[in-house]
């Protein structure tokens, strides 16, 4: 080691800290070395300047040497260190800490952001107004900081209320300023305290073109739940929302008060000019619903075969004796068998979680067979006829699965990608209905019959969206249409495209001058112009207007002429962005694109509010005050979105959209299954 390295610290030459300067009467002197407060030094030891120039410390406990001193190197790497040396002795450490926090100088909290994070860890995470009086956690924040005073859950219920008032401008504000028109979805729930609640949704697209799903009210609704009584709760809360006359479309499920609901709505909205075209597309049914009642319909077939699988499951996870005895014949018999995927019960009225039930049930098909020799109590094994037909079920309900599934995602999907899925469902349906198996046959007809009794106008809102896609446009329309009815494929396009220019007419805006707007010529005007009858004049330039207006290419005509796009580039398109990036060429066009876009087919938006509702008002809080639910719900869901945690996985319901029919808890009582019939 030379020379420089042996030299003790106090002889060292002194850094830009202790750099000479000249005194006011030219004497050298001097700057003093800053002195060493750090509590880090009682544990560490300064050592010598290295070849670079630059401080080491070495730690007493491990001997582990650190860079330090100067501007660019402080002691905060040296106190981690101190933290977590096991050579360090506990009680030194925390006697480090004391003397740390003494030296900090106490600082006083702000009360007001105090209550403000407090408010907001209680919508957030759905907790009850009493968590601020639980004593544990007023004994926690005491000691953490005496200074903080814990407010009475009446107090944090009116900052909360504050706190949702504001949001509520805010978005009131957003929804008014909205260029585009707003969809609605709207549901009833009625959890276990049998206290109705009535769900309502905006959907709509805002000034940066980006789609929007926000939870409008979760309010109660008084019984009875007739159609005129919903008609009047919506329509008073789109009043107070001040959102009356810029509605475009409602989705409801198939339940006989809704038909009410937006028949009454649609006249009372017409009064008020709020719809266009008449409110013709004013009423959306939601296709997820409509889906599950298409095929429970088709599960009929399978009659006591689907009974006797969902009592043998329940019979097996009916005790843990049971469970053990199923697992003892599965070592026993069926060892090489992969049991990665348990079994599952079904919520009969949700057509998919059936169908996990029946796929998990055909797995284990042969321990069901052998069960008996096990446990004598079992009795409920379908026979071998009837697992066939499971089996034959599974494969030609797989594609339904697969697209409720896609139509039922986490994030929001806009309106154009559900035509092609509606489509793809009636031609396995029609294909299925010549199957030579009798039972596919018989379950295809029957299915096919609901379909056509609610899916007869599919194409019309659906294949908007479709055509407003650039990728798709006529020309896939003329596909699907002549792949399902060749005969007819034409003239079902033809009343379409009628319906879209019928439409376009409404934003083209370009109606017909009046006469008082019509200019007249104050020069040049011949005497005989008197011998017309009065007002044939304007009459005659109005028709040539017209005659005009008819020649002339619309943003609609320019818009299909153009060639579609190519899928395999733009498989992940933003449709909504292509528009955006379009509106100056399209500007009409573009509008009608942003409201049609916006529709939402399914009411998942809703439902998922449910599911937090379910968090809010259980059997455990089933005595909580109906107008203490919808303050902390709307709020959550516009500062947040819909976070939950479902056995240790997050699913998020961001903007308020579910991911999938079955994740609605089964406590919810539907009342959307039911049938018009």
């Amino acid at each position: 080691m030379d020379e420089e390295d042996n030299t003790p610290l106090c002889k060292i030459e002194i850094d830009e800290d202790d750099m000479e300067r000249q005194s006011e009467t030219g004497e050298t002197v001097r700057k003093k070395s800053k002195a060493t407060t750090s509590h880090c030094w009682r544990y560490f030891t300064k050592i010598r300047v290295g070849k670079d120039g630059k401080e080491r410390a070495k730690c007493n406990g491990c001997n582990k040497i650190f860079v330090c001193g100067g501007r660019k190197y402080g002691t905060s790497h040296l106190n981690r260190h101190v933290m977590k040396c096991d050579k360090v002795k506990t009680e030194d450490i925390g006697q480090m800490m004391l003397d740390m926090q003494g030296k900090v100088e106490e600082k006083k909290i702000d009360q007001v952001v105090h209550r403000e994070l407090l408010c907001e860890l209680i919508v957030r995470h759905h907790l009850p107004y009493e968590f601020v009086e639980y004593p544990d956690l007023r004994d926690w924040i005491s000691y953490l900081c005496p200074d903080a005073v814990m407010v009475s859950r009446n107090t944090i219920k009116a900052d909360i209320e504050r706190m949702y008032r504001k949001e509520k401008r805010m978005l009131k504000d957003l929804l008014v300023s909205a260029p585009s028109r707003i969809c609605l979805t709207a549901n009833l729930w009625t959890p276990i305290n049998t206290k109705g609640f009535l769900s309502l949704t905006a959907h709509f697209v805002d000034l940066n073109w980006k789609l929007n799903s926000k939870l409008l009210n979760f309010c109660r609704m008084p019984f009875p739940y007739t159609g005129f009584e919903l008609f009047k709760k919506v329509y008073e809360l789109l009043q107070d929302w001040g959102i009356e006359k810029k509605i475009f479309s409602i989705t409801l499920d198939n339940a006989l008060a809704n038909d009410v609901l937006q028949n009454t709505l649609r006249s009372q909205l017409l009064l008020q000019n709020g719809l266009i075209c008449g409110g013709e597309f004013f009423h959306i049914r939601c296709c997820s619903h409509i889906l599950n009642l298409i095929v429970q319909e088709g599960l009929s077939v399978l009659g006591n075969g689907l009974d006797q699988i969902r009592t043998s499951i329940k019979y097996i996870k009916g005790s843990e004796t049971r469970m053990l005895k199923f697992k003892k014949c599965l070592q026993r018999f069926f060892s090489e068998l992969d049991t990665s995927c348990g079994l599952c019960l079904d919520v009969p009225a949700r057509w998919n979680s059936t169908y996990l039930m029946l796929k998990s049930a055909l797995k284990y098909r042969h321990v069901f067979g052998s069960l008996h020799l096990v446990d004598e109590s079992y009795k409920y094994c379908p026979s071998e006829e009837e697992w066939e037909r499971v089996e034959k079920i599974c494969r030609f309900l797989l594609p339904f699965y697969d697209i409720t599934t896609l139509i039922s995602v986490t994030s929001y999907p806009t309106s154009n990608l559900y035509f092609l899925q509606v489509w793809k469902i009636q031609c396995l349906l029609m294909e299925n209905t010549k199957d030579e198996d009798e039972v596919i046959k018989n379950m295809a007809e029957l299915m096919m019959v609901k379909f056509e009794k609610y899916w007869d106008e599919y194409s019309v809102v659906l294949a908007f969206g479709a055509i407003l896609d650039p990728r798709m446009k006529l020309e896939i329309l003329a596909f699907c249409f002549e792949k399902v009815d060749p005969l007819n494929w034409e003239l079902n396009l033809g009343k379409i495209k009628e319906k879209l220019y019928k439409l376009f007419a409404e934003y083209n805006n370009k109606g017909l001058p009046t006469p008082s707007n019509v200019q007249r010529h104050k020069h040049g005007q011949s005497s005989s112009s008197s011998a017309f009858i009065p007002g044939l004049f304007d009459e005659l330039k109005e028709c040539k207007l017209q005659l005009s207006n008819k020649s002339e290419r619309t943003q609609l005509d320019t818009y299909l002429d153009e060639p579609t796009l190519d899928f395999e580039f733009l498989e992940h398109m933003d449709v909504l962005e292509w528009w955006n990036n379009n509106s100056q060429r399209f500007p009409d066009l573009a509008s009608m694109a942003r409201d049609l876009l916006s529709i939402p087919i399914i009411t998942a938006a809703t439902e998922s509010a449910f599911s937090i509702g379910s968090w809010i008002v259980n059997k455990y809080k089933d005595r909580l005050l109906y107008e203490n639910v919808e303050a902390p719900m709307c709020t959550s869901s516009w500062k947040y979105g819909f976070v939950l945690e479902d056995d240790g996985e997050d699913i998020n319901y961001q903007n308020g959209v579910d991911e999938g029919l079955f994740k609605i808890p089964s406590n919810i009582i539907d009342m959307d299954m039911k049938d018009e019939e």
